[in-house]
């Protein structure tokens, strides 16, 4: 079998390479999982959030960035851990859950401003969103007048014929969109 090395380094790198959002959004994502609340912290810091360059984030997101960093990294470490794994090992689940609320209002902010851009660079992008890709479809009826609850219809004219899912970040950007 041949491959492409070239293609091979650039698809490791597309993978290693991401943005300041898919970061915050992985970290958040990495909170949302069960298990106790600091080793989730500290895997959403280790993984993520040391990755994200606080230049790559809007001005007005610096500030409580760095309080996060600096929350999560303030401690000194004992021989065999590193500063996250001493400061959430100090925390109180209290404070580790303050933590992590402060990085999903990061990741929500962020993908507030990403809407916001993409709005203003491409409007035809949201109304697609907000429209779940239906071109418009939100208050037309079916081939028998008959809509479904949220105003639109399937092929067939049923109502509720078609079930809407979203994902987290799609039910983000569409409820930043709509503020």
């Amino acid at each position: 079998m041949l491959t492409n090395p070239d293609a091979d380094e650039a698809s490791h790198t597309e993978r290693v390479m991401s943005t300041a959002l898919e970061q915050l959004e992985s970290a958040a994502l990495s909170l949302a999982r069960s298990g106790p609340i600091k080793e989730r912290l500290a895997e959403a810091y280790r993984n993520h959030l040391a990755l994200v360059n606080a230049e790559e984030l809007p001005a007005a997101l610096h500030a409580e960035f760095r309080a996060c960093h600096d929350a999560l990294t303030r401690e000194r470490p004992l021989r065999g851990e590193d500063a996250v794994r001493a400061t959430v090992r100090k925390m109180s689940s209290q404070q580790a859950d303050e933590v992590a609320c402060c990085v999903v209002r990061l990741f929500a902010a962020m993908a507030r401003e990403a809407a916001a851009e993409t709005a203003v660079a491409r409007p035809e992008v949201l109304d697609a969103a907000l429209t779940n890709g239906s071109g418009g479809a939100i208050g037309a009826a079916g081939a028998n007048g008959s809509t479904g609850a949220n105003g639109s219809a399937g092929a067939n004219g049923s109502a509720g014929a078609r079930v809407l899912r979203k994902g987290v970040s799609q039910v983000i950007e569409l409820c930043a969109a709509e503020a």
